[in-house]
């Protein structure tokens, strides 16, 4: 029976780790609409769910890892990546050392399955097993992708209804529309606060005179507004500019959040960019230390890749974990968010189940 919502084939592959019998399959996550970013458009995405299973109880944890041509991970890559952990974790080496060479992404999805599985079999929820609390409610942005200024605007009223407080409105290159956008989205969504996300289209000028344009209407930060590399460029935006910045692309490791030390006022951690849950606490802790804001953000992908960031909610200022709400059929259940809150269920665990009932 597939795991995955949509169509597409469901191969099951399998290895070891750790003493674990880790298993993966593939299938098709399939979205509500498409979704446009600066860097193109998707309609449907694969994805690999990570089953790591302790023979000598019966329990099971899971994982997911999400296909993207910005990250160069297709199903091939994934399913061969995945079979390395398995051949390195028969050497009996620790975990760390079998995922060191492991595409973050993969190592993240593995990593998911291994602590799922530890903290069932303690008995407690992820965030107690890491030594956290697991917040009741986690409010969540909801991102507005780009179409016209009208098609946005009716889509931002849209979730304003739904309950929905912060958007993150994503942008291009083109600084007049995105300043109509914007304009349309605000007008829509009295009240809400707004997060703009270009996704690295922008030149500092291009930024600025985005902003210039829409003084007043209620933008709290700028998300990687210019490409990575342009550190003369961010450090120009900002001391031009008040609205803080938050460092998406940008950020990846420990080494990326010391030479962002001036540039952002904000990271934006994503378990699959970093490496996995552990990775994305001790970079929270590490963003804090240094007096700068964390943001837990996601890819579009199923409840079961967005669980282990919500355990992590309680280290961010924002969250951005609205993947799963993107897709027409959610085949995993337990985080909700549709009014615009995630409401972990406090289960074991990632606290999510297959949404078998919804799915054919």
């Amino acid at each position: 029976m597939p795991i995955g919502a949509g169509t597409g084939p469901d191969h099951r592959h399998g290895g070891g780790i750790d003493g674990m019998k880790l298993t993966w399959t593939v299938h098709t996550l399939v979205l509500a609409t498409p979704f446009r970013i600066s860097r193109g458009v998707m309609s449907t995405r694969d994805a690999i769910t990570v089953t790591a299973t302790d023979p000598a109880t019966g329990l099971c944890g899971h994982g997911e890892v999400v296909t993207s041509v910005y990250a160069r991970l297709d199903v091939a890559r994934i399913d061969t990546e995945l079979r390395a952990v398995g051949v390195r974790g028969d050497d009996s080496i620790s975990l760390d050392d079998a995922l060191a060479h492991t595409h973050p992404a993969v190592a993240a999805a593995v990593w998911s399955a291994i602590t799922d599985l530890r903290s069932c079999r303690d008995g407690v929820s992820v965030a107690t097993y890491l030594g956290l609390p697991l917040l009741a409610q986690v409010p969540t942005a909801r991102t507005v992708g780009i179409g016209t200024p009208e098609e946005m605007g009716a889509e931002a009223a849209d979730l304003v209804g739904q309950g929905f407080g912060l958007l993150k409105v994503k942008a291009d290159s083109d600084a007049s529309e995105s300043v109509r956008r914007l304009i349309s989205v605000a007008a829509a969504a009295p009240g809400t606060e707004l997060i703009v996300d270009s996704n690295e289209a922008w030149t500092a000028e291009t930024a600025l005179s985005v902003l210039a344009d829409i003084r007043g209407l209620p933008v709290v930060a700028l998300e990687q507004p210019l490409p990575a590399h342009d550190l003369d460029g961010i450090r120009d935006l900002r001391s031009r500019s008040e609205i803080p910045i938050i460092a998406d692309e940008s950020i990846h490791t420990l080494s990326d959040l010391d030479g962002l030390c001036g540039l952002a006022d904000a990271v934006n951690i994503k378990l699959p960019k970093c490496g996995g849950i552990y990775r994305a606490y001790e970079l929270a802790t590490a963003a804090r230390d240094r007096g700068m804001d964390v943001m837990l953000g996601c890819l579009v992908s199923s409840s079961l890749s967005i669980a282990p960031a919500v355990h992590l909610a309680s280290l961010a200022r924002w969250c951005d974990l609205d993947g799963h709400l993107l897709l027409a059929q959610d085949p995993w259940t337990g985080l909700g968010g549709e009014d615009g809150v995630l409401h972990p269920s406090g289960r074991n665990g990632l606290g999510v189940r297959r949404a078998w009932n919804e799915v054919s």
